[in-house]
């Protein structure tokens, strides 16, 4: 998955998404890579933080190469719930990333390891609660206001993070290389001296607009074939 994605981007994919009627699942703002430029893609690995590392132990006998670890900590700010050993543990299982709702630690360590490692950013202290289990904590994540299963695919760059059901992956990652070569070849006609105006014809977009109010600029792209926003 990561090498069908190589070619592509977070924003890509998302645009792709609502090009598709895929509704459109993002990471919260604020979600980062510990090493810039690091990437993201595999199916879902679920699990649910409870303050204890065993849960992460017990997703990993149940991980598939490839996959990528999506940590559900409620988006807290007290406390970190991964650090060096379990992303050591996790590249043993397979797993090619981890994203989490929440704080890493052990960045040094983390860098050094190199496995890619998204979050809210760093904080010294791990966790000092210990809650009570689930009996779905290894089936669904909640990440921001989504819910992440197995049945997703996540995607992550500089940019962020985005999830997309594995049974329309195909059809998103196709469309995003086409608005990819579309926006590509738009970006070399700026570059070769033709206006962006000028390519979405934007005076007869507003003429358009003038005669009929709803008639919008996302409308407009697709009757001529453009991309820009999606």
């Amino acid at each position: 998955m990561l090498k069908a994605f190589a070619d592509l981007s977070t924003p890509l994919v998302a645009d792709a998404c609502l090009r598709v009627e895929v509704p459109l699942r993002v990471a919260p703002p604020g979600i980062r890579a510990v090493t810039a430029g690091q990437r993201v893609a595999g199916r879902a690995l679920p699990v649910r933080h409870y303050g204890s590392v065993d849960v992460f132990l017990e997703a990993f006998g149940q991980a598939e190469r490839g996959d990528v670890l999506v940590i559900d900590n409620g988006g807290r700010s007290d406390e970190a719930c991964v650090g060096d050993l379990a992303v050591l543990e996790a590249a043993t299982a397979g797993v090619t990333g981890l994203v989490v709702w929440g704080l890493h630690r052990d960045t040094p360590e983390l860098v050094e390891i190199g496995l890619p490692v998204f979050s809210y950013g760093s904080y010294p202290p791990g966790p000092v609660r210990l809650d009570e289990q689930e009996a779905d904590a290894l089936v669904t994540a909640r990440f921001g206001p989504h819910l992440v299963s197995g049945d997703d695919v996540v995607f992550g760059d500089e940019d962020g993070v985005v999830f997309v059901p594995a049974e329309r992956v195909d059809e998103v990652l196709a469309t995003a290389r086409q608005i990819r070569r579309t926006e590509r070849a738009q970006a070399d006609r700026i570059r070769a001296g033709e206006t962006l105006r000028g390519q979405t014809e934007f005076d007869d977009y507003l003429a358009r607009r003038s005669a009929d109010p709803s008639y919008t600029f996302r409308r407009h792209l697709r009757r001529i074939g453009g991309a820009i926003e999606e």
